[in-house]
C-alpha cells in the first residue's frame, strides 16, 4: 500500500468516525476521554472549554494519543492510531469556521472566551487491526 493509498484510508476512517478517544497526560498517567474530530487534510480539530482538565494537561504535556474508526465488530475492524501534539488554537476565524449548532449546549457563540480548538498535528499515524495486514503507518 502506498504513502497515499494509507493517507486515503486514514482520511476515510476519520470522515467516517468522527468520535474517538483522546488520552492526554495527567500527573504522568494517561487520561482519556471521548471527544469528536473535524479533520483537514490529516490535522484533528475538536472544541472544547478553556476550563476543562484536557486543556490544562496540553498545557503541561502537548502529546496525545488519539484512536479513531473501530465499530465493535470484532477482528479485524480497521481503526486509526493518531499519535499527535495538541496545542490551543483561540481563532476566532478558526472558532466560526468549526461551530454548529450542537456546540451551544455549552457556548454562547464562536465568540465566547471559554470555547477554545485543540488542534491535534500529527506525528505517527497508523491504520491498525485490518484482517490478516500488518499496521500501515505514515511518519512526519
Amino acid at each position: 500500500m502506498s504513502q497515499q493509498e494509507i493517507k486515503s484510508t486514514v482520511e476515510k476512517i476519520i470522515d467516517d468516525n468522527a468520535v474517538g478517544t483522546m488520552a492526554t497526560v495527567k500527573q504522568n498517567k494517561p487520561h482519556s476521554r471521548y471527544m469528536t474530530f473535524i479533520r483537514k487534510g490529516l490535522k484533528l480539530y475538536t472544541a472544547t472549554s478553556i476550563e476543562t482538565h484536557k486543556s490544562e494537561e496540553i498545557e503541561a504535556n502537548p502529546h496525545t494519543h488519539i484512536l479513531l474508526g473501530y465499530e465493535g465488530e470484532g477482528f479485524g475492524d480497521e481503526y486509526v492510531e493518531y499519535e499527535g501534539k495538541a496545542a490551543i488554537n483561540s481563532s476566532v476565524e478558526l472558532k466560526t469556521e468549526l461551530w454548529n449548532s450542537y456546540m451551544e449546549h455549552w457556548f454562547n457563540g464562536p465568540e465566547d472566551s471559554n470555547y477554545i480548538v485543540l488542534e491535534i498535528t500529527p506525528v505517527t499515524i497508523r491504520i491498525m487491526n485490518k484482517k490478516g495486514a500488518e499496521p500501515k503507518t505514515i511518519e512526519f
